[in-house]
């Protein structure tokens, strides 16, 4: 999720976890400790684009790295905090911030490697990494905390925000549910054959939802609106494996294919490859020239072609955001 909702996310398990005794001081340890698996980011700016992509939400959202961590995060704030917190109830207090903040992170479509070193990503792909429905009910209940003295009161207040951010992420469970339903029985009608599907909201609600198809020539995207009243259609996009054979045993190809789980295609636009991840969508469907919101482009670079990611405008967003709410109305 983002980091603004992470923090908050961050304070609130904190207040649970220690607000009796750090009192207003949750806010920053949990601002610290619900922002640390995020630090990746600024590893990744060190890195090139490419490698950036591919350790983002890696051994930083590690359950196995928090196992060490908290207990060394615990001892820290503990003595920071000597006549407050012992060194147990910090521990856990570092532990559930960060494991929470990998837990939230798991609903989204990016997905997490908790288990690193094992390399698979735990994506449920219910909610998209900005929504507000999720995050005003946590900063409602920071706001009454923070006015409120008595820690009773305070507890009540935080498990009340939390339980309605948690009850929206299970809504989202059940709503996914049904769109992917939806999209199973277009497919079905239309009589598609397919190998493998994947279905995530588009941004900032569980509304409007997109689906990846993969057949054995194209790759199909669709979406559906909750509010919809004709039937679901799909766009096929070529797998175009003459282009893909252009960039076989690159480096920089052979990371991205790993991180976009197999979810992409090649394009060629005035004689330069594109690599377009398919799982995030687009920012336009032009049929000439439709732009992915993720999208890399091969430039030749000494003796290899290096990937270098196309850069996104304030106005691609704006529109984006223009298409999804008009879409989301229904068709």
């Amino acid at each position: 999720m983002d980091s603004f909702t992470q923090i908050a996310l961050g304070i609130a398990v904190a207040e649970v976890c220690a607000g009796k005794k750090l009192k207003n001081k949750t806010v920053l340890y949990g601002s610290i400790l619900g922002t640390i698996p995020d630090l990746d980011i600024v590893v990744g700016l060190i890195l090139n684009p490419v490698d950036a992509v591919l350790i983002h939400r890696g051994i930083s959202h590690s359950l196995f790295l928090f196992l060490f961590l908290s207990p060394l995060l615990g001892w820290l704030i503990s003595k920071i905090e000597r006549d407050k917190i012992n060194v147990m109830q910090a521990t856990a207090m570092a532990f559930w911030c960060l494991f929470t903040h990998v837990l939230l992170d798991m609903f989204t479509s990016w997905g997490t490697q908790i288990l690193w070193p094992l390399d698979y990503r735990f994506a449920l792909k219910t909610i998209f990494v900005i929504d507000p429905l999720y995050t005003i009910p946590l900063v409602i209940a920071l706001v009454m905390v923070w006015k409120q003295k008595d820690t009773i009161l305070r507890k009540k207040y935080i498990i009340r925000g939390l339980f309605i951010s948690s009850s929206y992420l299970l809504l989202s469970c059940f709503i996914k549910i049904y769109a992917l339903n939806q999209f199973e029985k277009a497919l079905l009608k239309q009589g598609i054959h397919y190998s493998e599907i994947i279905v995530k909201p588009t941004a900032f609600n569980v509304i409007l939802w997109n689906a990846n198809v993969a057949t054995s020539e194209n790759y199909l995207l669709g979406d559906y609106s909750l509010f919809d009243t004709q039937p679901i259609s799909f766009t096929a996009y070529s797998k175009n494996k003459n282009l893909e054979s252009q960039l076989i045993g690159n480096s920089d190809f052979e990371k991205l294919k790993k991180a976009s789980e197999g979810w992409y295609i090649i394009s060629q636009i005035n004689q330069s490859l594109y690599f377009n991840d398919l799982r995030f969508g687009l920012l336009n469907d032009n049929p000439k020239n439709p732009q992915f919101a993720f999208s890399y482009e091969f430039i030749a670079n000494k003796a290899e072609l290096k990937a270098i990611e196309v850069p996104k405008s304030k106005r691609d967003g704006k529109r984006l955001l223009q298409k999804i709410v008009t879409r989301m109305k229904g068709n």
